[in-house]
């Protein structure tokens, strides 16, 4: 009798009952999640994450250390500039082969514009420049 009763009551309201398909959206805007998550993940990963960056950790110079710092950099460009000027004169850089110290510049035109190999004669690395056509 129950089953017949419970029979009933399932074929009655049947008809008034829905289903749905269930879906997966991703939470991850990376996976195809809504991009609104994104904040939201990056802080609940910045929070969770234990280790320091090491490279964000730069000491404060001083005043004197900045002068140095400047002074070296301004003392450097006058030496480059003044040996530039020496090598090349004013009219630029031309064709042809030259010597600093212990580098050897080889300038020669390219189809590319103007290509300077830079060879390091007491190591053997090799830099190639390329200026450019205009």
């Amino acid at each position: 009798m129950k089953f017949i009763i419970t029979l009933a009551v399932f074929l009655l309201i049947s008809p008034y009952i829905n289903a749905q398909a269930l879906v997966y959206k991703p939470v991850n805007p990376a996976f195809g999640g809504d991009t609104f998550n994104y904040q939201w993940l990056l802080s609940s990963a910045e929070a969770q994450n234990k280790q320091k960056d090491k490279t964000a950790e730069t000491k404060e110079q001083t005043d004197l250390e900045r002068f140095k710092a400047n002074l070296n950099s301004q003392l450097l460009s006058q030496i480059s500039s003044t040996l530039y000027k020496q090598q090349f004169g004013t009219d630029g850089i031309k064709e042809g082969s030259y010597t600093f110290g212990s580098y050897s510049v080889d300038v020669y035109p390219s189809a590319d514009g103007l290509t300077l190999n830079i060879l390091d004669t007491n190591t053997g690395e090799q830099t190639q420049v390329i200026i450019p056509n205009q």
